[in-house]
């Protein structure tokens, strides 16, 4: 006789964590995420962080670029995502000028983590935002970095254009790689640079590399979870691979993704630079 069990719990997976699953190899497997019926399927697919990404303003709201997102638009999202996990770690962006300076910074990161359920915010760029950084950390507001291809930063790079690959724009990333890690952030995201770029961030930093368009020698990849399940409209990005096309359901598509990437095999050349 067929006796259903019930399949034990997955560990929470912490900040702490993932340095530890960096330290052993173990590849970490981040996707966004902005509901709640959502969340509740990339927790069931054991993935190990759900990011809500400011890239809401393009994929849900329909805006041309991310910077019209709000801290109330980030505090909404978070907050129904967060009722839906349980073991997977939650990360929320800090949108356009919400960091602008230290004040501002706590204010949001108060309700992101505070009220709304996140264990860490993202946040783009180096230079000055390092002092946000150990602003952040030091009021125990854990810190996700992002450098590479910042959305934020799209009139002033001219466009989504790959970062990194003259031999000053790529010293200049391993430099502020190595500042924001100074600074006190734990996780870093670096999104479309060359993967011999991503290779050499990766092996140089101590806290976790998520590459996103970066190649396979990240310590772990994110996306976009509308881009990889194909329900993106227009052009997606030549990084992004869509699971759904091979897989024909959404937790079908999700459990691929995970396995994909915790084997290596995401992203392959096709997706890299």
């Amino acid at each position: 006789m067929y006796v259903e069990t019930a399949t034990p719990a997955r560990k929470p997976v912490t900040v702490p964590a993932l340095q530890g699953m960096k330290a052993r190899g173990e590849k970490i497997t981040m996707l966004t995420c902005y509901d709640a019926s959502f969340a509740a399927q990339v927790e069931a697919a054991g993935v190990d962080v759900a990011l809500v990404g400011d890239s809401l303003g393009m994929v849900v709201q329909g805006r041309r670029s991310t910077l019209g997102v709000s801290v109330d638009d980030l505090a909404y999202h978070t907050r129904i995502v967060a009722g839906s996990l349980s073991s997977t770690l939650l990360i929320a962006d800090l949108p356009y000028m919400s960091f602008r300076d230290t004040a501002h910074a706590r204010d949001a990161a108060q309700r992101l983590v505070g009220e709304c359920g996140a264990a860490m915010v993202k946040l783009e760029g180096a230079g000055w935002v390092c002092e946000i950084i150990s602003d952040l950390v030091a009021r125990e507001a854990p810190v996700c970095a992002h450098l590479g291809l910042m959305p934020q930063a799209v009139h002033r790079l001219g466009g989504y254009r790959v970062q990194g690959r003259e031999h000053d724009d790529a010293e200049r990333l391993l430099a502020d790689a190595l500042a924001v890690q100074a600074a006190g952030a734990q996780l870093l995201v670096l999104e479309a640079v060359p993967t011999e770029l991503a290779a050499r961030v990766t092996a140089a930093l101590e806290i976790p590399v998520i590459g996103i368009g970066a190649g396979n020698a990240c310590d772990g990849q994110v996306l976009v979870l509308y881009d990889m399940l194909g329900i993106t409209p227009g052009r997606r990005p030549r990084f992004s691979k869509d699971f759904l096309a091979t897989t024909g359901s959404v937790p079908a598509a999700l459990r691929a993704y995970v396995d994909a990437v915790r084997q290596g095999r995401f992203p392959d050349a096709e997706h890299a630079y």
